[in-house]
């Protein structure tokens, strides 16, 4: 099959498997980001897929210089000399018709002469070996497509990743400052409880060393926000800029029925680094055939030293076969098969690593659905233990060293709930890498970007 790289930009836009998006020269930030209008934004500016693009630019010339051999060549040349060299001075009176039997062969004189000439060249047959490399390079065009899509769904799958990264620290961050707000609630009881001599010392210093240790583990979440939206900005091709996201905007990430490969860029991509390296193999057998080349000039001479002047031409068939060259054809028969083996036998080894990597992304889809229902669970349970605890504590019923274990494990809890479901999205994302499929749906209708 093959493509015309003047279409490389629409069928670009037409066949994107990660989102059906053109190219443009910039593109406005959104006020809200979401997981997709991140990818969208993504897959504009990002400089991988803007190299990649410019790789199938190449893929694209590369085949029209393939296609050359399909097209005749075409000269004209013009000349003007003067001689007085026996050989080519008889040659000009020919060419120039001002021939007389009174002309010394030996010494014909000084002639000049005005050469016009045209010529047209074409290959009749070079043993398939043009059709050939066009069609590799035909399959080189397709690779390099494949390859912007491998880098498209990789990309939006980082962008995913990374967004859904940029939730959990936000959730993180209002996990501590709940946690923190609690500890000095309880840490002013303490205080309380303290002055009137109902608590020892030792349990103030213990709600004491708790605060500290919850504002530090919130000076850490807020440092872990601030990089993940910074790891967020830059796979989106962008410096600097502020991260505002809206997760209730977000479009659910389907997920995927069935479990198979057979939709993956790089196995596309694969294909055609077979069809290439077939046609490869093929352009090299061509070596063992001749080469047969039609020709046509037409030339005009004019002498101004002897005046005259005359028109030729001359046309014919040419046919070229050599019989040896060093054994350079089954050379290079034997290095394109096993060029084209070894594709195969990659192509068998990525089918083999694309399976794994949808049972691996499949479990881990599993688990991390499992495990955010039982944090869910464990978090209602911490909730209301830590209320109680610090009723009784309030009461002094129970010690301070009870109520620091309690609250310990309800910021635990929320924390492992907030993993949890952050991983169950990242899991539909990756299972969704894992087969080919774009992150969100192309039907899907775009009102968040307008937003």
């Amino acid at each position: 099959m093959i493509k015309v790289r003047s279409t490389a930009l629409l069928l670009l836009c037409l066949l994107s498997p990660v989102v059906s998006v053109c190219y443009s020269a910039s593109q406005e930030t959104p006020e809200a980001w979401t997981a997709r209008n991140s990818v969208i934004f993504s897959l504009e500016n990002s400089p991988d897929s803007r190299i990649a693009l410019q790789r199938m630019e190449m893929a694209g010339a590369a085949m029209d210089q393939a296609r050359v051999g399909y097209y005749p060549q075409i000269d004209i040349s013009a000349l003007y000399g003067q001689t007085n060299n026996p050989m080519y001075s008889f040659g000009n009176i020919l060419n120039q018709g001002t021939f007389t039997p009174a002309i010394d062969f030996n010494n014909p004189g000084r002639t000049d002469d005005l050469n016009l000439r045209a010529g047209i060249e074409y290959r009749l047959y070079n043993g398939g070996r043009d059709r050939a490399a066009v069609e590799a390079a035909s399959a080189g065009f397709e690779m390099s497509r494949m390859d912007l899509e491998v880098v498209h769904s990789r990309l939006a799958f980082e962008v995913v990743r990374s967004f859904q990264t940029m939730v959990q620290a936000g959730e993180m961050l209002e996990a501590r400052k709940v946690a923190l707000d609690a500890i000095q609630a309880s840490l002013a009881v303490a205080w309380s409880r303290y002055r009137a001599g109902d608590l020892l010392k030792t349990d103030l210093l213990n709600m004491e060393v708790l605060e500290s240790r919850a504002s530090e583990n919130l000076i850490l979440a807020e440092h872990g926000l601030e990089l993940s939206q910074k790891v967020f900005l830059n796979l989106l091709g962008l410096e600097e800029g502020t991260v505002l996201i809206n997760p209730s905007l977000e479009n659910e990430q389907p997920i995927p029925q069935g479990r198979s490969y057979e939709q993956r860029a790089e196995l596309k991509s694969l294909a055609s680094a077979e069809e290439s390296a077939a046609a490869m193999l093929q352009a090299a057998k061509g070596g063992n055939l001749p080469t047969v080349d039609g020709f046509a000039s037409y030339q005009y001479d004019k002498g101004y030293v002897v005046e005259g002047e005359g028109d030729s031409w001359m046309a014919g068939v040419k046919v070229n076969y050599r019989l040896f060259e060093g054994n350079k054809t089954s050379a290079d028969v034997a290095r394109a098969m096993a060029e084209l083996s070894a594709v195969r036998a990659q192509r068998k080894k990525a089918e083999l690593g694309m399976d794994l990597e949808i049972k691996q992304a499949d479990l881990s889809y599993h688990q991390a659905e499992q495990r955010f229902h039982v944090t869910e669970k464990m978090v209602e349970q911490a909730e209301e233990s830590a209320r109680l605890s610090r009723s009784r504590f309030k009461e002094g019923v129970i010690l301070s060293s009870d109520l620091i274990d309690v609250e310990m494990r309800l910021t635990d809890a929320r924390v492992r709930r907030s993993v949890a479901k952050a991983n169950i999205k990242v899991a539909i994302a990756d299972l969704r890498r894992a087969m080919g499929l774009p992150q969100f749906e192309e039907s899907a209708t775009g009102k968040e970007e307008s937003r």
